[in-house]
C-alpha cells in the first residue's frame, strides 16, 4: 500500500510539475539512493538522449527537486508531449509520450509562391520533415504563411491547417490556402509639406497607386521594405536641399475593411532651409590639410547638401586607408545659427593608428579556386593597408563575373592593434551557360541558336565556349577559349576556331555568298586597371560562292584574284574601359583601336576601326550617351581593298531609320556592296520608361544619329552622311539586350532605303 501511495504522489507532482518547483507538497518523497533507472514509452528517440539529460545517475541521491528538474529539462528537448516520473522501491521509470513526428508537408490553393520557397520559410520557424510536432509549431507556421502573402500585399489570404495521423505516431500537414486579391494603394497622403509639391514628393516613390503599367512594375502593391525606401528618397530629397533638421514625425498603413485597398499617410516636419557658411577642419590630417581640403566638395554658399557631406567623408576616409590608417574617424559636426538660417560645418578626424594586413581570407568559393581570386587582389599580405587597393581588389573579383556578391570586411587582430586581416566573403554564382533557342529581328528574320559556354572551367578562371548560329544571312560556327592568366603577369590567351557564311543583309533571292574559314591566336596584355593592348594572328580562307544577283563588284575581285582567297592577318588593339556597367552603363568612357593588317597570302591590306563612347549622368537617373567610329581600310602591295573586308552601315547599330546594311556605295547592277570607310555618330537621351521607378533594365530613348559608307580612296565628305531622329525603347530581357526604335530620316537620298521602325535583340547603341 505504501508503495502504491508513492506511485500515485511522483504522478501527481509530475502533472503540477510548475507548482513542485515553488512549494513543498503533501506527496513529498524522503530522499533516497538510486538503485536503478528505466525508461518507458520511447519509439524514435534514443534511450542515451533520455540518461544524458537527466540531472542525476545511479548511486545518487534522489528528492523530489531533482525530479522537478528532470522533468523540466525532459520537456526541455521539445521531443514529448508528455513526461511521468513513478518510484518503485529504489528504482525510477521516466515514462514518456513522444510528439508525433512530421512525415510530410504540403500545400493547397498556392499560386503565389512556389512550393521550395514555402518550405524554405516554415523551416525557419522550425516546422519541416522529420522534426517533432504540435500545435503551437503549426500556429506559428501558419502566421509564418500569412507573414509571406502579406509581403505580397494579399492581405485576404487565408490559411488552413489539416493534421493527419498516420501510422508511427507521424502526422501529415496540410496548408489550403486562399490567396484572395492583392491590396492596391489608393491613395498615398504626404501632410507638412509646404516648401515642395504633394506631385513632386509623390514622383520620388517607386510606391503609386496605380497606372497602365502595373501590372509589370507592381508598383500599386504595398510593402513595408518599398515603403522603407521611398521614406529614405523622401529624407535624401529634403537633406540633399538643405533642409538640415527634415524629419518624417509618423507613417500611417490603414486598409480597407475587405483588405483590398490601403492607403498611406506620411506626416513630416521640414524645418528651415540652411545655407552653408563654412567648412572648417578639426583633427589629426597627417600633415596633408591642403590634400584633404582638395577633397571636400561641400559647397560654402550653397544649400546644404547631406550627399556632399557623405561624399566628403568617404573621401576623407578613403585617403586615410591609402597610408595604412584603417580605423580613421571622420565626423561633420554642424554649428547652426538658426538666426541667420546658416550652418558651418566642422569636419572632425582622427587617423587613430596605421595598420599592416596580416592575412587575406577567403570564404565562399566552394568551386573557384583560391588562386583565381587571390591573382585578382592588389593589397598584399605582410603590406601596409590600403583602402584604394583594397577597394580595387574587389572591383576586379566583382568583375571577374563569377559570383553574385562580393565583400570585404577588415577585422582587428585580437592582441595586435597595428595589424588587420581582410575577409573576403563570396557568394558563387552558376557561370555555365546552355542555350538552346530561336531569336527575330527585323533585318535577318527567324535565326536558330545554340550555345556552351563556361567561363570558369573547373575553377580554374579559363572560359570555354562553342557557338552555333544560323539565319537567313548569317550562319556562324566558334570555337574559342581564354586563359586570363597565360602568364603570371595577367597577360591572357585566347584561341579561336570559327566558320562565317555570310550574304549582304539587302541581298534578296541571292543564293552567293562569302565564306570564311580559319583560326586565330590573340594575348591580351594589361598596362593598368582599365588599359589593355592586344595582338594576334589569324590564319583564314575566304570563298566568294557564285549565286543569283552576285555584285559585279564582286565578280570582278573574283576573276582578277580567285574566288578564293588565303589570308595571315595581324592584329592589334587598345582598350580602355572605366564605364560603370557593360550592359547599362550611365557614366563613363568606352575606346576602342583595333587594326587588321593582311601581310601574307593573297589578300594584302589594312583595316582599322575606332570607337569612342561616353555616359554622362544628367541627375535623376536620366543619361546622355555620345557614341562615334570611324573604320578605314584600304589595300597593299598594289591591290585593292578586299570586298568580302568591306564595312557596311544602316539600321540599329549605326544610323537608324535605314534598312539594314544598305548605306554606301553601289556597283554597276545597284547592289549595296559596302566600303573601305565608315563613319558612325549616334547621340543618345535615356530615360527612365513611366511608371518603372529606377529600374534600369527597362528605359526610353531619344536619339540622332549619323552616318554612312565610302569606298576606298573616296574622301569622307560630312554633306554626303545620311541622318536620323526619333525614340526606342531599351530592355534588357532574358535572352539579351532587346531595343526597339522608331526612326525618320532627317537628310537622305532617292534611293535610300527607308525602315522607320526596327528592332532587334542584342544589338548596342
Amino acid at each position: 500500500m505504501k508503495k502504491q501511495f508513492k506511485r500515485f504522489g511522483l504522478r501527481t507532482l509530475s502533472a503540477v510539475a510548475s507548482l513542485a518547483l515553488t512549494a513543498q507538497t503533501a506527496w513529498a518523497i524522503d530522499p533516497f539512493v538510486l538503485r536503478d533507472i528505466r525508461v518507458e514509452g520511447l519509439q524514435r528517440v534514443e534511450a542515451g538522449t533520455i540518461f544524458a539529460t537527466l540531472p542525476f545517475r545511479i548511486g545518487d541521491s534522489y528528492t523530489d527537486e531533482k525530479g522537478s528538474t528532470a522533468i523540466r529539462v525532459l520537456f526541455g528537448l521539445g521531443l514529448f508531449k508528455d513526461v511521468r516520473l513513478e518510484i518503485n522501491g529504489s528504482e525510477l521509470i521516466v515514462v514518456v509520450e513522444e510528439r508525433p513526428t512530421v512525415a510530410s508537408v504540403d500545400f493547397v490553393g498556392t499560386k503565389e509562391f512556389e512550393k521550395d520557397a514555402l518550405v524554405s520559410a516554415l523551416r525557419e520557424v522550425g516546422l519541416s520533415e522529420g522534426r517533432p510536432f504540435d500545435k503551437a509549431l503549426a500556429d506559428k507556421a501558419e502566421q509564418e504563411l500569412k507573414r509571406q502573402y502579406i509581403n505580397r500585399s494579399l492581405y485576404a489570404a487565408q490559411v488552413v491547417t489539416t493534421v493527419t495521423p498516420i501510422e508511427r505516431n507521424r502526422v501529415n500537414l496540410t496548408f489550403a490556402v486562399i490567396e484572395g486579391d492583392t491590396a492596391k494603394i489608393k491613395d498615398i497622403q504626404i501632410v507638412g509639406n509646404s516648401a515642395f509639391s504633394q506631385s513632386t514628393l509623390r514622383g520620388l516613390f517607386n510606391l503609386d497607386t496605380g497606372g497602365w503599367l502595373s501590372f509589370y512594375t507592381k508598383s500599386d502593391e504595398y510593402s513595408r521594405s518599398k515603403l522603407n525606401a521611398d521614406l529614405e528618397s523622401l529624407r535624401s530629397y529634403y537633406l540633399t536641399r538643405g533642409y538640415l533638421e527634415f524629419k518624417i514625425d509618423s507613417t500611417q498603413v490603414a486598409i480597407s475593411p475587405d483588405k483590398q485597398s490601403i492607403t498611406i499617410a506620411i506626416n513630416l516636419s521640414e524645418g528651415e532651409r540652411y545655407v552653408v557658411s563654412g567648412v572648417r577642419l578639426e583633427g589629426a590630417y597627417l600633415g596633408k590639410e591642403d590634400d584633404f581640403k582638395s577633397l571636400v566638395t561641400i559647397k560654402p554658399g550653397e544649400a546644404y547638401n547631406a550627399d556632399d557631406v557623405t561624399q566628403t567623408i568617404r573621401a576623407f576616409g578613403d585617403y586615410f586607408g591609402k597610408f595604412g590608417f584603417a580605423f580613421a574617424k571622420v565626423d561633420a559636426r554642424p554649428e547652426i545659427d538658426r538666426t541667420n538660417n546658416r550652418v558651418l560645418l566642422v569636419l572632425q578626424s582622427e587617423p587613430a593608428r596605421r595598420a599592416y594586413v596580416r592575412r587575406i581570407n577567403i570564404a565562399g568559393n566552394s568551386r573557384t579556386r583560391d588562386e583565381v581570386v587571390r591573382r585578382e587582389f592588389r593589397q598584399l599580405e605582410s603590406a601596409w593597408y590600403d583602402g584604394d587597393k583594397i577597394k580595387l581588389s574587389r572591383d576586379r573579383v566583382d568583375r571577374l563575373g563569377y559570383f553574385k556578391d562580393v565583400n570585404v570586411d577588415t577585422q582587428e587582430v585580437p592582441g595586435s592593434p597595428d595589424q588587420v586581416d581582410l575577409s573576403v566573403v563570396v557568394t558563387e554564382k552558376p557561370t555555365g551557360n546552355l542555350q538552346l533557342g530561336a531569336g527575330f529581328s527585323s533585318a535577318e528574320r527567324l535565326a536558330l541558336s545554340f550555345s556552351v559556354r563556361q567561363e570558369n572551367v573547373f575553377g580554374s578562371g579559363n572560359f570555354l565556349g562553342v557557338e552555333v548560329n544560323t539565319s537567313k544571312f548569317n550562319r556562324t560556327i566558334v570555337f574559342n577559349t581564354t586563359e586570363p592568366y597565360f602568364t603570371q603577369d595577367g597577360i591572357s590567351r585566347t584561341v579561336d576556331v570559327f566558320y562565317r557564311a555570310s550574304r549582304p543583309l539587302e541581298n534578296q533571292g541571292g543564293t552567293y555568298e562569302l565564306q570564311t574559314a580559319g583560326a586565330g591566336l590573340r594575348f591580351g596584355v594589361p598596362f593598368s586597371e582599365t588599359d589593355t593592348v592586344f595582338f594576334g594572328a589569324t590564319i583564314e580562307r575566304t570563298r566568294i560562292v557564285p549565286g543569283v544577283n552576285i555584285p559585279a563588284v564582286y565578280l570582278a575581285y573574283a576573276n582578277r584574284f580567285g574566288f578564293s582567297s588565303n589570308a595571315l592577318p595581324l592584329t592589334v588593339g587598345y582598350a580602355r574601359d572605366d564605364r560603370d556597367s557593360a550592359l547599362v552603363p550611365t557614366r563613363g568612357r568606352l575606346q576602342r583601336v583595333s587594326a587588321e593588317l593582311g601581310v601574307a597570302g593573297d589578300a594584302r591590306y589594312y583595316r582599322a576601326n575606332y570607337q569612342y563612347q561616353q555616359f554622362i549622368p544628367l541627375g535623376g537617373q536620366f543619361t546622355f550617351a555620345l557614341n562615334g567610329e570611324l573604320g578605314l581600310g584600304g589595300g597593299l602591295n598594289g591591290r585593292p581593298f578586299p570586298v568580302f573586308k568591306n564595312f557596311f552601315s544602316g539600321g540599329l547599330g549605326s544610323v537608324r531609320g535605314f534598312e539594314q546594311g544598305t548605306l554606301g556605295p553601289r556597283d554597276v547592277t545597284g547592289s549595296i556592296t559596302g566600303g573601305a570607310e565608315k563613319i558612325t555618330l549616334n547621340a543618345e537621351v535615356l530615360a527612365p520608361f513611366p511608371g518603372t521607378g529606377n529600374d534600369r533594365t527597362l528605359r526610353l530613348f531619344a536619339f540622332v544619329d549619323a552616318g554612312n559608307v565610302f569606298g576606298e580612296n573616296e574622301k569622307i565628305r560630312f554633306a554626303s552622311l545620311r541622318s536620323s531622329y526619333g525614340i526606342g525603347l531599351s530592355w534588357i530581357s532574358p535572352v539579351g539586350p532587346l531595343r526597339i526604335a522608331a526612326a525618320k530620316p532627317i537628310k537622305s537620298e532617292p534611293g535610300d532605303r527607308i525602315q522607320k521602325l526596327q528592332f532587334q535583340i542584342g544589338t548596342s547603341f
